[in-house]
C-alpha cells in the first residue's frame, strides 16, 4: 500500500475510535491527547508501507515519533481530571443533542485530515524508495528539530512549574523562555516540523512536503494556538496586555523596554 494511503487510513481509523470513546465519556478533549499520538502512528505506518526503508526515512520517522509521543504524554497529563475543554463545551452547547454526531466531522475527522497534511514530509519521504545516504540536509534538519524540541519541552516544563506554585495564581508567566516569546512551546512545535521538512527536501517528492510545516505554523499562529489562547488570556489576566506589549508573540527576541 502507498504510504500516503496507508497513513490516511490509519489516521481515519485512529480518530474514529477516539470519537467512539468520547461519546460515553462525554469528553471531546481526549482528541487533544490523540493529536500528538496521531503523528507517531502516521510515521510508523509510513515506514511499514515504504517500498524500501532508507536511513533518511528512519531519521525522519524517529524525529516525528519522539515529538508526537512527548506531546501526547504532556497533554494527557495536563488534561487529566480537568473535564472537557472550554472550546468543546461551547460547541456542545451550541449543537445540543446533535453534538455527538457533528463532532465526528467538525472535530475528529477534521483533525485526522489536518494531521495527514502536516505529515506529508514523512509520508512523501517514505514513498521514495531510491537509495540515498544521510547528507547535510538531514543533519541540518535534525539540528533544527532539536532546537524546536528544546523550546517546546523546556517551555512546557517551565509553565507547568509556574502554574504549580500557588503564589503565581493570576499572574503572567514571563520567565525563562517565556521572557523572549509569549509562546515558546508553539514556536518550538513549528520549528520542529520545519526541521522534519529539511530532512526530506533533498528528494524531488520531498519538496511537496513544505505544505506540512506551513499548515502547522498557520494553525499554531492563526487558528488553535496563539490567536485562540490570547483572547482568553487577555480577558482573565489584566497584566497580559503589558506582557504582550514587550514580548514577541512567536519568534523569540529580546523583550522591548516598558
Amino acid at each position: 500500500m502507498h504510504p500516503l494511503l496507508a497513513s490516511a487510513l490509519a489516521l481515519a481509523a485512529l480518530f474514529l475510535v477516539t470519537w467512539l470513546v468520547s461519546i460515553p465519556l462525554r469528553n471531546v478533549s481526549i482528541v487533544d491527547t490523540v493529536w500528538g499520538l496521531a503523528f507517531a502512528v502516521s510515521a510508523v505506518v509510513s515506514l511499514l508501507a515504504a517500498p524500501d526503508v532508507r536511513p533518511r526515512h528512519v531519521v525522519t520517522a524517529v524525529l516525528v515519533i519522539v515529538w508526537g509521543l512527548r506531546l501526547a504524554v504532556h497533554i494527557g497529563a495536563r488534561n487529566h481530571g480537568k473535564g472537557e475543554d472550554f472550546r468543546y463545551v461551547a460547541m456542545r452547547r451550541r449543537n445540543g443533542d446533535t453534538f455527538w454526531w457533528t463532532s465526528l466531522f467538525r472535530v475528529f475527522l477534521l483533525q485526522a485530515a489536518l494531521a495527514w497534511i502536516v505529515s506529508l514530509p514523512i509520508n512523501l519521504a517514505a514513498s521514495d524508495g531510491r537509495a540515498d545516504a544521510l547528507d547535510v540536509l538531514v543533519l541540518l534538519g535534525a539540528a533544527v528539530w532539536l532546537v524546536g524540541f528544546g523550546f517546546e519541552s523546556i517551555g512546557d516544563l517551565q509553565l507547568a512549574r509556574f502554574k504549580a506554585d500557588p503564589t503565581n495564581q493570576g499572574q503572567v508567566m514571563d520567565r525563562g523562555l517565556w521572557r523572549y516569546t509569549r509562546h515558546p512551546n508553539y514556536f518550538g512545535d513549528a520549528l520542529m516540523w520545519w526541521g522534519v521538512f529539511l530532512t526530506c527536501v533533498a528528494r524531488p517528492r520531498g519538496l511537496y512536503g513544505i505544505v506540512g510545516p506551513m499548515l502547522m505554523t498557520f494553525l499554531l499562529v492563526r487558528v488553535s494556538g496563539v490567536a485562540l489562547l490570547e483572547k482568553s488570556l487577555q480577558k482573565r489576566k489584566p497584566a497580559y496586555a503589558d506582557y504582550m506589549a514587550r514580548t514577541s508573540a512567536f519568534v523569540p527576541r529580546r523583550p522591548r523596554r516598558p
